[in-house]
Parts: C-alpha cells; sequence; structure tokens
C-alpha cells in the first residue's frame, strides 16, 4: 500500500511539473500576436491549458490588456503540488 502511495504522489508531481511547464510556455507565446493558434502543437497546448486559465479569467479579467489571472494560477497550481504529494505520503 505503500509502495502506491508513493507511485501516486511521484505521478502527480511529476504531472503538475509538465502542466506548469506548459502553462509557462502558453502564457510566453500570448506575448506575441501573430501566432497561429490553429496549428496543431499549439491547438493542442490551448486546449490543455485554457480550461484551467479560463477560470482565473472568470475571475479576475484583463487590466489594461495585461492577463494578471495567470499569476493566480500559477500561484494555485503551485501550492496544489506542494500540498497534494505531502497529503498522500502522510496518509501512510
Amino acid at each position: 500500500m505503500e509502495s502506491i502511495v508513493l507511485l501516486l504522489a511521484q505521478t502527480l508531481v511529476t504531472f503538475f511539473n509538465i502542466y506548469f511547464a506548459l502553462l509557462i510556455i502558453r502564457i510566453l507565446l500570448t506575448w506575441f500576436p501573430n501566432v497561429d493558434w490553429s496549428m496543431p502543437p499549439l491547438a493542442i497546448l490551448s486546449q490543455l491549458t485554457d480550461p484551467y486559465l479560463n477560470i482565473f479569467r472568470s475571475i479576475i479579467p484583463p487590466i489594461g490588456g495585461i492577463d494578471f489571472s495567470a499569476i493566480l494560477a500559477i500561484l494555485l497550481l503551485q501550492v496544489v503540488q506542494s500540498i497534494v504529494p505531502s497529503l498522500l505520503i502522510s496518509l501512510v
């Protein structure tokens, strides 16, 4: 049982790290207005990250053309990334 929980915690940490990297790439690409989001790699990136980012965009709308909701999204992801594995390991 302990090894399963440790494997799950490690898998979640890996998932959070990959998703964090995808979010950073998505946010950096928004700085370039000529990016064609219909291209297959970018469309997949958008489909993976936009549902999560849209939650925060509905809370904090862009101010002066700057999307501050991404900061909140990243902060929450980092908090969850640090709490969830610790909780799983403490259950063992």
